[in-house]
């Protein structure tokens, strides 16, 4: 990621911290999705739009990928909402020299949300991605998914698991066409502002190698209007990246109603 960008992310939360300081009093606390890969089950407040914003930075035998992944998310009610994300720059290398930079592909996802009580919940998440990348960033074909969810909150210890299928539009010839997804990540407060996050993640599709990765992450969070995370993705095997380092904030936009 090249420095003028990381100037500008970095730049980012003091302008947050200071629309907040006037808008907090109208808004709900936030619920933050990222770092980690898993999604949970609960929504955001209804009416409030929230947006995360990152830079991910990922480096793997002489091929590097950089983006700043972003995520609008919006629900309608406590039980239904929607998500719009994707990356809104990629820059790549591999490991013949070759670099490729512009916007990344586009994700569309339908979120229903199942409320058991204060403890639980489950979800599901119809989504798609839309093939907006360059075909040297993306693989230009649409993926359709389904992803079912559990969240459970156990004393202070808060757990999210994600099991989800992706019908692939490019695979390579002979391997299968649906990807298997496992996820389970772990979350809990260390502080009154700061928290850390654990996940093992990880993909499986038939005649193609499975992909394994664990998360560390670390949260702080000014106010319930702002989180600011940072943390590393550690590949457990050959098919994964070896590193990726990442940072990121999540903040509401506004109260449409």
């Amino acid at each position: 990621m090249h420095v003028r960008q990381l100037a500008q992310l970095a730049s980012i939360p003091a302008l947050v911290l200071i629309f907040h300081a006037v808008q907090a009093q109208e808004e709900e606390p936030i619920t933050p999705y990222r770092p980690s890969v898993s999604s949970p089950a609960q929504l955001p407040a209804p009416g409030q739009l929230e947006f995360e914003l990152g830079g991910l930075a990922g480096r793997s035998s002489g091929q590097r990928r950089d983006s700043l992944p972003y995520q609008f998310k919006l629900a309608f009610t406590p039980q239904w909402g929607v998500l719009l994300g994707g990356e809104a720059l990629v820059s790549s290398r591999d490991d013949a020299g070759n670099r490729a930079r512009g916007f990344g592909d586009t994700t569309l996802v339908l979120k229903r949300a199942f409320l058991i009580d204060d403890a639980t919940a489950f979800g599901l998440e119809f989504g798609m991605k839309i093939p907006t990348a360059r075909d040297d960033i993306g693989s230009g074909k649409a993926d359709y998914s389904i992803n079912g969810i559990y969240s459970r909150d156990m004393g202070k210890l808060h757990m999210d698991a994600n099991l989800n299928l992706t019908r692939l539009g490019l695979v390579d010839e002979g391997t299968g066409r649906t990807q298997t997804g496992l996820s389970a990540s772990f979350s809990t407060p260390l502080s009154e502002h700061w928290g850390a996050t654990a996940e093992l993640s990880g993909t499986r599709r038939a005649a193609a190698d499975s992909t394994a990765q664990a998360l560390l992450a670390a949260a702080y969070s000014p106010s319930k209007y702002l989180t600011i995370d940072f943390g590393v993705l550690k590949g457990l095997n050959s098919a994964s990246p070896n590193w990726s380092y990442f940072a990121g904030l999540v903040f509401p936009i506004a109260k449409l109603w």
